[in-house]
């Protein structure tokens, strides 16, 4: 199935769809779970648990997950549920789950791109999620991402003649293979092909993709040494489809195991005297000029500020921080202020946070464009000290504020 045929095909019937999309793949069932119109969530039925276990220890090696069947179940699926719980528990970084949810969005859909017909049904549900939780559905932007990511995936595998695989099949060797005998060294240790693990997994562990696995085994599978089998979930604790709430931290050696990694090192978003009732005001912006300027300005004002540089690869900082204003400068030099102004206004977290775009270009049509893309206001940069505290303080007084 080629990916403009996919984005068709999931795209929702109304444009605040809440429920699910079931597609028949044939051997294969998939569920995605739409909220409000935006993708929340994708599961497979072939290997749910296997493929939450995976990315849970990928994105939160710190945690282990366990099973609670006395919680009543409701329309969110399981790992929704437990998503859900663990975020508004604190026990879950947001940015985090959002990331997990972005890995387990693209295999699923990579194996959907991976079958000639699927039929579909879509089941209108109301699926309770918090408010908290809400942010973590992909925004349009988000999806336009991910379905870069899986053509990319699927042009890679096909290029490399593997279009009879699936990376949810497990590659093992026959039984009366002996590994001295064969006609090649293994790619890859023994153990992984005794039909225990599925090519994610394998790739996962050794820290390569799907792909570069599959090519490696290929000569083998040609030389009728090896076989790519279906393998079985991995089990329930409970032994059927229940109700998953809540974690087990384990105990982190060194570190606070519920923080976000480092951010690149050409991301240094700096945070200035955090305070729990002053106004948060974001800053984003390519000038350390600019943004030291406009820290002494909101600084002096009262206001605290967080400066990011690099707007996109700074959202985690965005999400963690959750600034009450956001100052956007419109020429950036990796992305369009205006893009990003539309991909904050489509992530439910800051569909209605003030943003002001900063720019030099102020003519009537590029107004125009900045509200269509869902700027609050518009100021000249740089902008004067006066004229800027006084539009901030059209929406965050700070001696009336408390976070």
């Amino acid at each position: 199935m080629n990916i403009t045929d996919l984005i068709q095909l999931i795209k929702p019937p109304k444009s605040q769809f809440d429920g699910y999309l079931i597609l028949n793949g044939k051997s294969v069932v998939w569920t995605i779970s739409f909220l409000r119109g935006q993708l929340l969530f994708a599961e497979d039925q072939q290997h749910p648990v296997r493929r939450w276990d995976r990315s849970l220890k990928q994105h939160f090696p710190d945690y282990a997950w366990h099973v609670n069947s006395d919680q009543p179940e409701d329309n969110r699926p399981w790992q929704v549920r437990l998503l859900d719980d663990g975020i508004n528990q604190k026990k879950l970084s947001l940015i985090r789950s959002k990331l997990m949810l972005r890995t387990l969005v693209q295999e699923c859909l990579f194996e959907l791109s991976l079958c000639d017909t699927v039929e579909h049904n879509w089941q209108s549900v109301s699926l309770p999620i918090s408010q908290v939780c809400r942010s973590i559905s992909l925004s349009s932007w988000e999806n336009t991402m991910t379905f870069g990511k899986v053509k990319m995936m699927q042009d890679k595998w096909q290029e490399a003649g593997l279009r009879s695989y699936n990376p949810s099949l497990s590659p093992t060797l026959k039984k009366d293979v002996v590994a001295s005998q064969l006609p090649m060294s293994l790619p890859i240790d023994h153990a992984y092909l005794r039909g225990d693990f599925t090519l994610w997994e394998i790739a996962g562990q050794l820290g390569k993709q799907p792909i570069e696995i599959a090519q490696a085994l290929t000569p083998f599978s040609e030389c009728d040494t090896l076989d790519m089998f279906p393998i079985p979930d991995l089990p329930m604790p409970t032994g059927r489809s229940i109700t998953i709430s809540g974690l087990a931290p384990r105990p982190a050696a060194n570190a606070s195991h519920h923080l976000d990694p480092p951010l690149a090192a050409d991301v240094e978003p700096h945070v200035a005297s955090l305070a729990p009732t002053r106004p948060l005001v974001a800053c984003i912006d390519d000038s350390p000029v600019l943004a030291h300027s406009l820290k002494k300005i909101l600084g002096s004002a009262g206001y605290q500020t967080l400066i990011i540089q690099e707007p996109m690869r700074g959202f985690s900082q965005l999400i963690e921080h959750r600034p009450d204003l956001i100052l956007l400068d419109l020429m950036l030099p990796n992305a369009d202020g205006y893009s990003i102004c539309k991909f904050l206004r489509d992530t439910p977290v800051f569909k209605a946070t003030p943003i002001i775009i900063l720019t030099g270009q102020s003519k009537p049509i590029d107004r125009a464009r900045a509200r269509l893309a869902g700027a609050t206001e518009f100021l000249s940069k740089p902008p004067q000290s006066n004229q800027l505290i006084k539009l901030i303080k059209t929406y965050l007084p700070v001696n009336s504020y408390s976070r």
